[in-house]
C-alpha cells in the first residue's frame, strides 16, 4: 500500500520463510493492510537475530522449520537480544510439542498456515497489545498430548541420529561416552513406545519434540 495511505504509526513486522513465493505472498498481503509494513524478510534462521537489531520490528513473523537455525531458537535468541519484539509462529506443521517448545521460548502467538490472510493480520495486531494468540485446535492438542517426556540430552541423541550417525559418531559430536548414548537412545526409545532409534526419531519430530 502507498506511504501516504498507511496508517501514521505502522506496526513494523520481520518476515521469516525460506520459501520465497511464500515469503513473497505473505509480504504482499500484509502490506495491503493500512497499519502493518513489513521492514525485513529473511529466507534463513541465522538471520533473524541480525535483521531484528538492524530493522527493530514491532512482531517478528517466524516459520519453524528453517535452513541454519530454527524458528523456535531463533524466539529464544529475540526474547534475549530484542525483547521489544513480539514474536508470532506462523508454521505449516501444527504440532504439539512445537506449540509447548514456542511458549517456552517466549513466543507471543502461535497459528498455522492455512488460515486467511485477515486472521493473521488480525493476530499480529493482538500480540501487540500483549495478548497471547494461539490456533485452538492446536491449543487442544497440546493439552491432551501432555509435556515432552524426553529429556534436553534425550533429545540431543536423537538429533544426532538423525543422518544414520554410528554410537560412535553420536558420542563424538556429543562429547559422550559411547555407553552413555546407548544408555540415552534406550531411554528414548522406551518413552516414545518404539522398537529403535530411527523409529524414535520419527515419533519425536512428528510430536514437535525434536
Amino acid at each position: 500500500m502507498p506511504r501516504e495511505h498507511r496508517a501514521a504509526k505502522s506496526i513494523r513486522v520481520l518476515l521469516a520463510e525460506d520459501q520465497g513465493m511464500m515469503r513473497g505472498a505473505l509480504a504482499l498481503l500484509l502490506g495491503m493492510e493500512a497499519d502493518i509494513e513489513v521492514v525485513a524478510q529473511v529466507a534463513t534462521g541465522d538471520g533473524i537475530v541480525d535483521a531484528a537489531l538492524l530493522h527493530r520490528p514491532d512482531v517478528a513473523l517466524l516459520d519453524i522449520e528453517l535452513p541454519g537455525m530454527s524458528g523456535l531458537d531463533a524466539a529464544a535468541e529475540l526474547r534475549d537480544q530484542a525483547p521489544d519484539c513480539r514474536v508470532l509462529i506462523l508454521t505449516t506443521f501444527g504440532r504439539p510439542g512445537y506449540l509447548r517448545r514456542a511458549m517456552e521460548a517466549g513466543a507471543a502467538g502461535f497459528l498455522v498456515k492455512d488460515g486467511p490472510v485477515e486472521e493473521l493480520a488480525v493476530a499480529i495486531r493482538r500480540v501487540l497489545t500483549g495478548e497471547t494468540v494461539i490456533d485452538p485446535a492446536l491449543a487442544a492438542a497440546a493439552l491432551s498430548a501432555g509435556p515432552n517426556p524426553l529429556t534436553a540430552r534425550e533429545c540431543d541423541v536423537l538429533k544426532a541420529s538423525t543422518d544414520g550417525a554410528t554410537v560412535a559418531d553420536i558420542a563424538g559430536r556429543l562429547h559422550l561416552s559411547e555407553s552413555t548414548v546407548r544408555n540415552y537412545l534406550s531411554s528414548a526409545i522406551g518413552k516414545t513406545g518404539t522398537r529403535n532409534r530411527m523409529e524414535a526419531v520419527r515419533a519425536a519430530r512428528q510430536q514437535g519434540w525434536l
